[in-house]
């Protein structure tokens, strides 16, 4: 299952730094951050597929249940600081999945506030 090779680390300062959250066993859908205290402090993360490094999409929400502005990241990749994409301090809920979801997907995500199937969801 591609979801088990997805791995993210999420950080609540700049260049990795302060407070730190990992999510290593697969894919997940977190629609409140507000469950980890973790809402509207993230600053950085470090997202990759340890089997695929493609194969891999992080989607960031600005409201909790998928809703507001969002930001995709599709491929393994390190990213130091969310205000190079406006985005910081802004997250509210996400979704990691081990695949690249389309366009198309995530609007159907926010219309509907429905992560993919076969990952795990947590709410507050």
């Amino acid at each position: 299952m591609a979801n088990s090779d997805v791995r993210l680390a999420l950080w609540s300062g700049t260049n990795f730094s302060v407070r730190r959250i990992l999510f290593r066993r697969g894919g997940v859908a977190v629609r409140d951050l507000g469950a980890f205290r973790f809402d509207n402090v993230l600053s950085s993360f470090r997202l990759r597929n340890v089997a695929q490094s493609s194969e891999i999409t992080l989607v960031l929400f600005s409201r909790i249940n998928f809703q507001g502005a969002f930001r995709v990241f599709r491929g393994s990749q390190n990213v130091a600081n969310l205000a190079n994409f406006n985005f910081d301090n802004v997250t509210s809920s996400f979704i990691v999945v081990g695949r690249n979801l389309t366009n198309a997907e995530i609007s159907q995500i926010q219309n509907t506030a429905r992560p993919p199937q076969d990952i795990l969801v947590i709410r507050q």
